[in-house]
């Protein structure tokens, strides 16, 4: 028997991501100072309104008001109808020192034994559906938003769009947990009111209203999911059949969003930043922490374990689970769920039991936070584009940034409005997405 599965999205305009997006702005810049700063960084959004609080421990300065105001203005919100926008938002700063006692956790004479920031247990998902290693339900709805976004700043159609939107896909899979085909997709998107009634009468605000839900669900059935559909492998086109149900903005009309529409908080959207519920989340958020909080870094090495396994053939599909005692280095337990996909045979020819893979997984990676730092590069200042369109499934690369602080085998290139030095550091993004302990596990699992 079939069953549907559906995940959500939201666009890097929704109130709650532009939280995040602050959030993981302000961390990005004191990184940026200081690469051993402490940062838990919280961020409110509303009508004309920012409020940013936390604990940071840190050398470096930050411009909170500007570095907001940047990131609003990056996302779009640059109209003064849109109740929120980048120029006259208030912005206001909570941020304050980091306890002691949570340093004192943390920091360690010896580098290596760096204790967690946190306890807690963080998970790390991956199956077969789509290349990147991401279910499919997750992935289709990151990528009608990011399209929509695109498609909003070519200027070229859709003019009316705004930058808040949010998507969901329900897809049918079979018994085996492999998707059959695209059951239903759901998009709504913030809109100018481009289309005015000609009074002010009932029916003839409703004549308007459903002319422009006419022009915009032609658009999205037209323009939108059309592009969506280019960029996938034939495999998963082969899943639009056609028969999906469609439905956009619901509701009939989607002009007041943003902050305006609705309140933002940082940290509110964890299920878009992971596997749209597929797998398991423990319930931490990522934005606004530095990789001192295993909530994000150890989230990010589950990931790494689970992409690696089933591209090595371990299995094709796993579940990581790893935990944490609050200033202990190693963790408490560590725990893979292949979902009875496991491939991988022992010398009797049976397959490997999911306690056993998990005790091989423990020989191969080295789940100490200080080692996870070091191993995806976590003090740079790396965070902001990860902080829309999830955490996971995004291509790895490399980039040249500007720092405040010696890199070495590096002359200044300059100073900044304060007189301090800047330095370029090539540094790597989504490290965590690396398929670069394939062969160790391949090796350790004796798989040709």
């Amino acid at each position: 028997m079939s069953y549907l599965f559906t995940s959500e999205s939201v666009s890097e305009g929704h109130p709650d991501k532009v939280a995040d997006q602050i959030s993981d702005a302000l961390l990005d810049e004191f990184m940026r100072w200081d690469p051993e700063s402490k940062v838990a960084c919280e961020t409110f959004v509303t009508t004309g309104l920012v409020v940013c609080g936390g604990e940071v421990r840190t050398e470096g300065w930050v411009d909170v008001q500007e570095t907001a105001r940047k990131v609003i203005r990056q996302i779009g919100y640059t109209k003064a109808e849109y109740r929120f926008d980048s120029e006259s938002c208030g912005v206001i700063s909570t941020i304050h020192e980091q306890s002691p006692d949570i340093n004192q956790g943390v920091v360690r004479a010896k580098k290596e034994d760096q204790g967690a920031g946190d306890q807690g247990m963080m998970f790390g998902y991956a199956s077969r559906d789509m290349d990147n290693y991401m279910p499919l339900s997750s992935e289709l709805a990151h990528i009608l938003l990011q399209e929509l976004a695109v498609i909003r700043r070519e200027m070229k159609k859709m003019k009316y769009l705004g930058p808040d939107s949010k998507s969901q896909v329900t897809v049918e899979y079979d018994d085996d947990g492999n998707p059959i085909r695209i059951d239903t997709i759901v998009v709504s998107t913030q809109h100018d009111e481009f289309i005015l009634p000609k009074n002010n009468s009932p029916k003839s605000i409703k004549a308007a209203d459903d002319a422009m839900q006419k022009v915009i669900m032609e658009d999205v059935q037209n323009i939108l999911i059309p592009r969506v559909v280019k960029t996938l492998p034939k495999r998963i086109k082969d899943l639009f059949k056609g028969d999906y149900k469609l439905y956009v903005n619901p509701t009939g009309k989607f002009v007041v969003g943003g902050p305006h529409g609705d309140t933002g908080l940082t940290g509110r959207k964890i299920i878009v930043d992971t596997y749209g519920g597929h797998g398991a989340h423990g319930g931490g958020a990522f934005s606004g922490k530095d990789p001192s909080k295993v909530d994000r870094s150890a989230a990010y090495a589950a990931r790494h374990i689970a992409k690696n396994l089933v591209a090595a053939g371990v299995c094709d599909k796993a579940l990581i689970q790893v935990a944490y005692a609050i200033g202990i280095a190693q963790p408490v337990g560590l725990f893979v769920n292949t979902y009875g996909s496991a491939r991988v045979m022992d010398k009797k020819g049976k397959i490997l039991s999911d306690g056993e893979i998990a005790k091989r997984v423990n020989k191969i990676f080295d789940m100490r936070p200080y080692s996870i730092i070091e191993r995806f590069g976590l003090k740079n200042p790396i965070f902001l584009p990860t902080a829309s369109y999830g955490h996971f499934g995004r291509d790895n690369y490399t980039a040249d940034i500007e720092v405040f602080y010696p890199v070495k085998g590096s002359k200044p290139k300059g100073v900044n409005g304060n007189g301090k030095p800047v330095y370029t550091k090539k540094v790597e993004f989504f490290a965590w997405e690396k398929l670069d302990y394939v062969n160790k596990i391949k090796k350790e699992f004796a798989i040709k």
